[in-house]
């Protein structure tokens, strides 16, 4: 499979490096408006560098489009005009409705389309599936530094959404209550945004995202009716507390020892979550069926933007 990258910054050269090393994947070039950076990445593989993208794909099979936001509309209509499978690095648009067009647009052309939520591919979000039944609370902490590279988007856009994507596929019920705080201390847009969301099945979540924050922190806490989890997104760490009601009278003078909770760690395979993703982007190209449906691919995307319309509300 013929493959490109249009976008070659930071997380595009990620891309770049996954594809060079998957075996079913043959790496033509990489895009890029930035000749100087464009051409480093492409002397780096020894790849060929497109000034225009629009030329890169009329050599390849699939392209990954890792531009700013902004962009990815114009861009992917482009690449999917000219038949050419992508996946669009996450959030697809910052507009729900051009986002739905982009998917009707790929139908209609017989192209396959993808949003690039890695997270998706993390081992430890995987496990989650398997441990998590009817979860009662559900805490959600993604926080770090300011980083200027990402100032034009909002924190829920480039932080948030990661955990909405997680979140609203755990649970698989309607929205029925948002309450929502934000405050923008470094740029124009949402910095620091504190969301409560009810769930029609009772399941309330929280999700904190701040740029404001000098320790990286990426962890979920979930509490069900018998368990606790907690999940380490950088470690791939998942540990659940269960109850526990066991309990043994030594003898009638000896105390009696109780078990009130055991704690275990969940076994997690540890691979690249971005690799796994480009295979699977390839796979579904070759006949697989999507892990997510376009439905699903949708739904974060929609929370996200009513959050941002109650941030953006609430400041007027």
């Amino acid at each position: 499979m013929r493959v490109g990258v249009i976008g070659a910054g930071r997380m595009g050269q990620f891309h770049v490096n996954v594809y060079s090393e998957m075996p079913e994947a043959e790496l033509v070039g990489v895009s890029d408006v930035d000749e100087t950076r464009g051409k480093a990445v492409a002397d780096k593989y020894k790849i060929e560098y497109f000034k225009d993208f629009r030329d890169l794909l009329k050599k390849v099979d699939v392209v990954s489009v890792v531009v700013p936001t902004k962009l990815h509309y114009d861009v992917a209509k482009e690449v999917i005009a000219a038949g050419v499978h992508l996946l669009v690095e996450k959030p697809i648009s910052d507009n729900y409705e051009k986002a739905k067009e982009l998917f009707d647009l790929a139908e209609q052309r017989g192209v396959v389309l993808h949003v690039g939520h890695v997270e998706r591919f993390n081992g430890a979000v995987q496990e989650l599936h398997k441990i998590v039944e009817d979860p009662i609370l559900i805490q959600c902490s993604r926080m770090g530094p300011f980083d200027p590279r990402v100032a034009e988007d909002s924190v829920v856009l480039d932080l948030m959404i990661h955990d909405i994507d997680i979140v609203l596929n755990l649970v698989n019920s309607p929205v029925e209550t948002l309450h929502v705080t934000s405050a923008s201390p470094f740029s124009k847009v949402e910095d620091v945004v504190n969301v409560q969301v009810k769930f029609a099945s009772g399941c309330l979540a929280t999700f904190t995202a701040s740029r404001a924050t000098q320790n990286k922190l990426r962890n979920m806490a979930i509490s069900c009716r018998n368990h606790y989890v907690f999940l380490n997104f950088a470690d791939q760490d998942i540990h659940v507390h269960r109850l526990a009601s066991s309990a043994t009278e030594l003898s009638r003078q000896e105390l009696k020892y109780r078990e009130e909770s055991r704690t275990e760690r969940i076994f997690v395979h540890r691979d690249n979550p971005l690799k796994l993703e480009l295979r699977h982007l390839i796979h579904c190209v070759n006949g697989a069926d999507r892990k997510v449906s376009v439905e699903n691919e949708l739904k974060s995307l929609r929370l996200a933007m009513d959050i941002l319309e109650l941030c953006r509300r609430g400041r007027r």
